[in-house]
């Protein structure tokens, strides 16, 4: 005798789910049942790829080093605003869905899965380093200065650190640099996150305080907008004079 769907609902439910029920469940013609069983199987695939985003974390669990940051910045390459670089441990195995690198993620998925993290994370910090910083020191040492800075506040402090693709040389506990980190470690990911949601409510600030540049729209990247308004209405403190074409602009005298 068939079960009724709302027995079939309850079997995936208690997750008291096995192949002689799934190949049952694939058999039935219902509608509902099918319903039921892709949903299941999304459910599936998405525990099956976030448990493939823990196994640099496992790894170091494994060297026991239970305690993992992981760390990531955003806004490396935009003309104007600070860099933001987040740090974030999470508990071992957490399951978050839909956790991913930061820029595959819309931004309302992107501010759910913020809200998340800042609530399960063990610790997470986010650093903003600004344009005036960047522009003294070079925008790769900007986001090392942020990310020595994240990860010295954490508490509880990291046992180990997974860094995307940049060298943190005078950390004192171990750190890997992985690269594309974000979309591979589930700590990465979560602190790419941080940075990306903190600089971009920042900007969206920034365009209240300094209207006609964009800022809500572009987040300081040199689109053609952007860099039209750099040039009807100058720089603004925010702006990084370093980064191309405003350094070329400011040189020629074509701004101020």
């Amino acid at each position: 005798m068939k079960l009724t769907i709302k027995e079939i609902e309850s079997v995936f439910l208690r997750g008291d789910v096995t192949d002689d029920f799934l190949a049952s469940c694939r058999a039935d013609t219902r509608t509902s049942v099918q319903t039921l069983l892709r949903r299941y199987e999304r459910v599936c695939r998405e525990r099956e790829r976030l448990a493939a985003m823990y196994v640099y974390e496992r790894a170091s669990a494994a060297r026991g080093h239970v305690l993992v940051a992981g760390v990531d910045e955003a806004g490396r390459g935009p003309l104007a605003g600070p860099v933001a670089v987040a740090a974030a441990i999470l508990p071992q195995e957490l399951y978050l869905p839909r956790l991913n690198d930061s820029k595959k993620l819309s931004a309302k998925v992107r501010a759910e899965l913020f809200e998340e993290i800042t609530e399960k994370a063990i610790a997470y910090h986010v650093t903003l380093v600004d344009a005036v910083e960047i522009d003294r020191i070079n925008i790769l040492q900007a986001t090392r200065r942020g990310m020595y800075e994240a990860i010295a506040v954490l508490t509880p402090a990291p046992e180990e650190v997974l860094v995307d693709a940049v060298e943190l040389p005078e950390l004192r506990m171990p750190v890997q640099s992985i690269v594309k980190g974000d979309a591979k470690s589930a700590s990465i990911a979560a602190a790419s996150i941080l940075a990306k949601v903190t600089r971009d409510r920042l900007m969206e600030q920034y365009e209240v305080e300094y209207p006609g540049y964009g800022f809500a729209r572009h987040k300081g990247y040199g689109t053609a907008e952007h860099i039209a308004a750099i040039r009807a209405h100058g720089v603004t403190p925010i702006h990084r004079r370093t980064f191309e074409p405003i350094r070329s602009m400011l040189a020629s005298g074509q701004i101020e």
